[in-house]
C-alpha cells in the first residue's frame, strides 16, 4: 500500500505529526520498531509498578484557557482540550550549588526575588535578561549562532549565578557540552522559568494514550514491531521503506523522528555512505526508587532539584561511568494534584559515559548497575533528606537501555550536537522532526512534528 505520508517513530513528535496530517484526510502510517510507543518518553511496568521513562515534567505549562504559549498552540493544532492532558503544576523546584539554593516556581517573580536575595548586585541584570529572552525572536527553523554563555555574560557578571542559570537548561535540553545555542537557550528558558513544570497524575501514559486515540480516531494507522531496515531513494527522492521483515512500504512523503544520524544511516545505494554528522555523547543513567511513604513525609517537598557540588558546572561526558558531582532529583509526587499519590517515588538522574555502559559484558553490566546505582544514591542524599530507609523497590537504567528502545547512537538522549532546525534533508520528500530538529521536551517535540507538517506537507 502507498501512503500519503509515513512517519518513522511513535514518539511525541511522530504522533503529533501524524495527528496533524490525519486531520487533513491524509493517509498516514506511523512505523514503530518496538512494542511500546513514546520513544524517549515512554513507560513500563515492573513488579506491579508503573514507571515513566524520560518524563520528569512537562515544560511550557500554561493554566487552562491561556491563549498564548507553545502548549496552547499545540492543543489548538491537534484540536485537543485543556483537560485532555490533565496537567498539574509543580510545587516548586530548586537549583542547589555550594552555599546557595535558588528556588523557582511557575511564576518568574519567585526566581527574581531569589536572585535579589542571594545575588543583589545581579538583580537588575537578571531582569534585563528576562526581558531580552521574552522578546528574542525564536524560529523553529533557525539558530542564532550565539553562545548562550556569552549572552548571559552581557547581562550578568557573577560566575556562579551564570552557572546556576545554565544548569537546568543544559540538563533538560543540550546535546552540546557546556554550552548551547542561544536560540535553544531562549526556548528552554521560557519553557522552564517563564512557563514552568507540570505533570499528569497518571504520568506520561496519559499524554500518549490521548495522542494515540486521537490519531486512530482520525483514521491513522499505527504499526508496532515495524522497524525500518532501509530507505530506498532515486533521483533525489525517497521512494520506499524496507521493514525489518522485508515488507516494502511506499509513501509520497516521509518524516523521521529517529534522529539525523540514525535516519541517514538507513540509506542504501548511491544515497548511502557515512553521513557527515558526528554522533552525540551526552547521555544519562537514572535510578527510580519506590518508597513506603511520600517524599513530603520525609521532609522533601521540592518537585525537581538540579544540584552541583562546586561553583562550576561541568556538563560533558564524564570520564567515570557516572558523574557524581551533579544530577537531577525528581519527585513525581510533588505536583499539585487534586488527589494524593498512591506511593512515594524519587528519581535520580546523572550524566553518564556511554562508552562504559555500552561495552560491558552482561554479567559485569548488572554488577556495575548495582555498584554505580549505590554511589549515585549516596551522592544525591547529600542535598536532600536521606530516604534510604523508605525504599521498597529500585530500578536503574543506562545509555544501553536508551539505545535499545530509541535506536539513538551512543544512547544519547538529545541526539547529535549538530541540529537540523529546518527539518530538511538531502532528499526533497524526507523530513526530520523531534530532538535533532532542536526542539525538546514534551511540548517542544510535539511542536516540532506539527511545524514540519505545516511547513512542508500541508503547503
Amino acid at each position: 500500500m502507498a501512503y500519503d505520508a509515513v512517519i518513522i517513530g511513535a514518539g511525541m513528535s511522530g504522533l503529533a505529526a501524524g495527528i496533524r496530517l490525519a486531520y487533513y484526510e491524509k493517509s498516514v502510517c506511523i512505523l514503530e520498531r518496538h512494542t511500546t510507543i513514546g520513544g524517549l518518553n515512554s513507560f513500563y511496568r515492573l513488579r506491579g509498578r508503573n514507571h515513566d521513562v524520560g518524563l520528569h515534567a512537562v515544560t511550557n505549562y500554561a493554566p487552562p484557557g491561556a491563549k498564548a504559549g507553545p502548549l496552547s498552540k499545540v492543543l489548538r493544532q491537534l484540536r485537543l482540550r485543556w483537560d485532555d492532558f490533565g496537567l498539574a503544576p509543580q510545587r516548586f523546584s530548586t537549583v542547589a550549588f555550594p552555599g546557595c539554593t535558588l528556588r523557582f516556581t511557575n511564576c518568574i517573580d519567585e526566581l527574581k526575588q531569589q536572585i535579589r536575595d542571594h545575588f543583589p548586585s545581579q538583580a537588575d541584570g537578571f531582569s534585563r535578561l528576562v526581558e531580552h529572552v521574552s522578546k528574542f525572536e525564536v524560529s523553529s527553523f533557525a539558530t542564532s549562532q550565539l553562545s548562550a554563555r556569552a549572552v548571559l555574560r552581557d547581562f550578568l557578571n557573577d560566575a556562579m549565578l551564570i552557572e546556576m542559570l545554565m544548569c537546568p537548561l543544559l540538563f533538560y535540553g543540550s546535546a552540546s557540552a557546556n554550552d548551547m545555542d542561544f536560540t535553544q537557550y531562549a526556548i528552554m528558558f521560557r519553557s522552564i522559568f517563564l512557563e514552568g513544570f507540570a505533570r499528569p497524575f497518571e504520568g506520561v501514559r496519559r499524554i500518549l494514550k490521548v495522542l494515540v486515540r486521537k490519531f486512530k480516531e482520525l483514521g491513522g494507522e499505527l504499526r508496532l514491531r515495524s522497524g525500518v531496515r532501509t530507505i530506498e531513494s532515486r533521483r533525489g527522492r525517497a521512494t520506499s521503506l524496507v521493514l525489518d521483515d522485508g515488507e516494502i512500504v511506499e509513501a509520497h512523503d516521509i518524516i523521521s523522528s529517529a534522529g539525523t544520524l540514525e535516519t541517514l544511516k538507513l540509506f542504501t545505494g548511491e544515497e548511502g555512505g557515512q553521513p557527515p554528522i558526528e554522533p552525540g555523547n551526552i547521555t544519562y543513567t537514572e535510578s527510580i526508587y519506590s518508597l513506603d511513604r511520600l517524599p513530603s513525609e520525609l521532609g522533601h517537598d521540592a518537585t525537581i532539584v538540579f544540584y552541583n557540588d562546586s561553583p562550576t558546572f561541568r556538563y560533558e561526558m564524564p570520564s567515570e561511568p557516572i558523574d557524581l558531582h551533579s544530577g537531577i532529583i525528581c519527585s513525581p509526587n510533588n505536583f499539585q494534584y487534586d488527589r494524593p499519590p498512591e506511593e512515594g517515588c524519587i528519581r535520580i538522574t546523572a550524566l553518564a559515559n556511554p562508552k562504559h555502559w555500552l561495552n560491558l559484558p552482561p554479567e559485569e553490566y548488572d554488577r556495575q548497575k548495582t555498584l554505580w546505582g549505590q554511589r549515585l544514591l549516596e551522592s544525591a542524599v547529600r542535598v536532600m533528606p536521606d530516604f534510604r530507609s523508605a525504599i521498597v523497590d529500585t530500578d536503574f537504567f543506562t545509555p544501553r537501555t536508551i539505545r535499545k528502545f530509541t535506536g539513538h547512537v551512543n544512547g544519547c538522549v538529545y541526539g547529535s550536537a549538530e541540529k537540523v532546525p529546518t527539518g530538511r534533508t538531502h532528499l526533497e520528500n524526507l523530513y526530520l522532526c523531534g530532538n535533532d530538529q532542536g526542539l525538546l521536551g514534551i511540548v517542544g517535540t510535539m511542536m516540532s512534528g506539527i511545524s514540519v507538517v505545516n511547513a512542508y506537507l500541508l503547503k
